[in-house]
């Protein structure tokens, strides 16, 4: 037998994993990665976070993802050698994390590496006739595994394309896994560039469990900071925080029709970005719009805000739900604000006070994906839950 096949093998016997999670999300910020011991597998697994670093990305690096970042045209050549400079840089991150660490290759078993997207088409998106749903992510597993050493799982959304889904979001299993609760129904929101959430149902209920995108996270506000304040994003909010709702606005920017679409459903800053902005902005009748620049921040994280705590409204039948919540947004202070002024009956906690960092969550989902891909038992799970292997194996040698 091929010795990293072999190797595969034994992994997946073992009692416990050390597996290598690495996230990079629309918000381009950073490399998230997280070293996860994972025992078990299933509704049996246990999850320890033994390390979580963020690297930002240099400036330099983040120009070249945005030639290509959610464009409907590109530049094909450099899209190319993107796939591989991406695997190359993320490669170089995991080296520095293990040297930190104090860590060898030979004590990690897994690297899960969601890539980085650069252009996400649901067909209720593309909306072109008798064409599929598509995703793609860059930064090549092969790449990554030969690099480091370490068998890599890459790639994970194309399985849920297959399976029959929109390739986001992908956090409904490992949500289920580290999160589900026997007596309590709960909401696992994720505020990164594009806001999502997972509804799980109290265990003992019949009611199907779904992930879903509500609308922007942190994009808009983000690019408008970039835009207007020469800032990368709203620290704490304050920007949004000297400003006033321009309501005229946020009606207009809330009449988008994914915000009425049935869920589950996923979105991207194909959508929402500054081009939809600016041309709702036109759209309103002359003097309504404020040029605020604050106004604007204002009003884009209330539409973030609103969108969010109207979706979970609608799911949770307006019932007291606790909600968690992690990612980038859990630190926007006005943001966290508006949304609890929107949701009054919900208690909004970050998911570290179910034992998960809200930065690492999302790093660690995938470690668990990749676990349960190479360690799983099928079993029976709840309604609305039906696991698929996801992740292409890539193997160093």
């Amino acid at each position: 037998m091929q010795k990293d096949i072999l190797k595969l093998a034994q992994i997946a016997q073992k009692e416990s994993r050390q597996i290598i999670g690495l996230m990079s999300g629309t918000s381009l910020d950073g490399l998230d990665v997280a070293w996860c011991e994972i025992q078990g597998s299933g509704p049996q697994s246990k999850v320890t976070v033994h390390a979580f670093h963020t690297e930002a990305y240099e400036q330099s690096f983040k120009n070249k993802i945005k030639e290509v970042f959610a464009q409907p045209q590109v530049d094909f050549q450099h899209l190319t050698l993107l796939n591989e400079e991406v695997a190359t840089h993320h490669a170089s991150i995991v080296q520095n994390c293990l040297n930190k660490w104090n860590l060898t290759r030979h004590q990690i078993d897994l690297i899960a590496s969601h890539g980085q997207t650069v252009f996400h088409a649901p067909a209720r998106l593309h909306q072109l006739p008798n064409r599929p749903n598509a995703t793609l992510q860059i930064g090549d597993g092969d790449h990554l595994a030969h690099r480091t050493g370490i068998i890599t799982l890459s790639d994970f959304r194309q399985k849920h394309l297959a399976a029959g889904g929109e390739g986001a979001p992908l956090a409904l299993y490992g949500d289920y896994l580290l999160f589900g609760n026997l007596l309590e129904n709960r909401i696992l929101l994720n505020i990164g560039g594009i806001a999502n959430f997972s509804w799980l149902p109290a265990l003992h209920q019949q009611p199907d469990a779904f992930a879903t995108d509500t609308g922007p996270g942190n994009t808009l506000i983000d690019a408008f900071a970039q835009l207007l304040f020469k800032v990368p994003f709203d620290k704490n909010g304050y920007l949004a925080k000297a400003g006033v709702i321009d309501s005229y606005l946020l009606e207009k920017l809330k009449s988008e029709p994914f915000f009425a679409e049935e869920f589950p459903k996923s979105t991207g800053p194909e959508l929402f970005n500054v081009q939809w902005v600016n041309q709702l902005k036109e759209l309103l009748p002359k003097g309504q719009a404020s040029q605020n620049p604050y106004n604007l921040l204002a009003t884009l994280t209330a539409l973030t805000a609103q969108s969010i705590a109207e979706a979970i409204q609608q799911t949770t039948q307006k019932q007291p739900t606790p909600i968690y919540i992690s990612g980038g947004g859990a630190h926007n202070l006005t943001l966290m604000e508006m949304l609890q002024n929107a949701l009054p009956n919900n208690s909004i906690h970050k998911t570290d006070a179910l034992g998960i960092s809200a930065d690492a969550k999302e790093a660690v989902l995938f470690a668990l994906l990749a676990n349960e891909t190479i360690a799983a038992q099928h079993l029976n799970y709840p309604p609305g839950i039906r696991p698929v292997s996801m992740g292409k194996i890539s193997l160093p040698n």
